[in-house]
């Protein structure tokens, strides 16, 4: 977020309702009226979560007097929306669990309607948060599908089809990214090709799962055919993805309706040229094209996704090709620079319309 945010071709005032910092008094006091808020919004004291940050938010604009006030995740914005009432206007960013989640939606349902009415524009991740926030009040010509996209200066190169059948996994270890259905449907994989003592997979990431998927990979016998990296830095995950043949990824929704937005390791494995094996989730169908960059398959079939796991295996003709048109389509849509560019757009629309 930081980083896009410094790529952005204005004077940027950034606050961030999660830091205090005391040498700028006016931004500490903002974080700890959104510490209040939250605290409010907890023992449901919704019409009362909004005024601390709220109040506060109004203080920032009128010392700082920007052309345009941009909030990052619903959930956040609903404490300082009536900022709005200042004139300044006010662009919204969803991400993901702030539309989908049923923690925040049922919660602040209500809110998030009075937020559409105040709002100048919304920001989405894919289509389906944009049905979404639609059914939610959001009017259609507010809406903006913008996937953050992949840093494209890091992420390039790759050949999948001269790497051995090693599959890559990048995330969280959590309900929604399904790091355990990938490992399973790896375990069945081995069982569809004649190279599976030749297949290997890397799941990088660290998480509240984490223990439970090295335990099964145990359970299952695939000590030696599984690893388990932790976290990375950026720059080490690019050198994993040159180094795999197919980016794999199960999502699903989480037991409380939380899902992706758009996977940002999907948008980077396809710049780095892989095919990528995904489900049908969130915002991965407008990214991976079903057998023109990848194969999706639904939410929880392991088999299926372990069969087209075994396909790539086999055919590593068809991983490079499908890496290849993976790769031009990210490199035309999916890039940190395209973000970039359609979020300016917006901005300066919003500062021209307001003059």
């Amino acid at each position: 977020m930081r980083a896009n945010l410094a790529r952005l071709p204005f004077a940027v005032e950034a606050c961030f309702g999660d830091e205090i910092p005391w040498r700028e008094p006016l931004k500490a006091l903002y974080g700890l009226a959104v510490l209040t808020s939250k605290v409010f919004t907890r023992l449901g004291w919704l019409r009362l979560a909004t005024l601390p940050a709220s109040s506060v938010a109004v203080l920032l604009v009128r010392r700082h007097r920007p052309d345009v006030v941009m909030v990052e995740f619903g959930f956040h914005a609903v404490r300082v929306m009536e900022l709005a009432r200042t004139g300044v206007p006010l662009a919204v960013h969803f991400r993901g669990a702030d539309a989908s989640a049923e923690r925040y939606v049922r919660r602040l349902e209500q809110r998030y309607r009075r937020l559409f009415r105040l709002t100048s524009a919304v920001i989405v991740k894919n289509q389906t948060m944009r049905s979404r926030l639609i059914a939610l009040g959001a009017e259609p010509a507010q809406l903006l599908i913008s996937p953050s996209g992949a840093d494209e200066r890091r992420f390039q190169g790759g050949n999948p089809a001269s790497m051995p059948p090693r599959f890559l996994a990048v995330g969280r270890f959590v309900s929604k990214k399904g790091p355990l259905d990938t490992l399973e449907a790896f375990a069945l994989l081995r069982g569809l090709t004649e190279q599976a003592n030749a297949c290997s997979l890397v799941m990088v990431g660290d998480g509240p799962l984490f223990p439970l998927v090295q335990d099964r990979a145990r359970q299952l016998g695939l000590e030696q055919f599984v690893q388990f990296p932790g976290v990375l830095s950026p720059d080490a995950v690019a050198q994993e993805m040159r180094r795999a043949r197919v980016f794999v990824q199960h999502s699903r929704t989480a037991e409380d309706g939380d899902e992706e937005g758009c996977p940002v390791s999907v948008m980077e494995a396809q710049l780095c040229g892989l095919p990528v094996v995904a489900t049908r989730h969130g915002g991965i169908p407008d990214v991976v094209v079903d057998q023109q960059t990848g194969r999706l398959v639904e939410e929880g079939d392991r088999r299926a996704m372990a069969e087209a796991m075994a396909l790539l295996v086999d055919q590593p003709d068809l991983a490079a090709a499908w890496g290849a048109a993976g790769q031009l389509r990210a490199q035309a849509r999916f890039t940190v620079a395209h973000h970039v560019d359609q979020i300016t757009m917006l901005l300066n629309d919003l500062v021209g319309r307001s003059r």
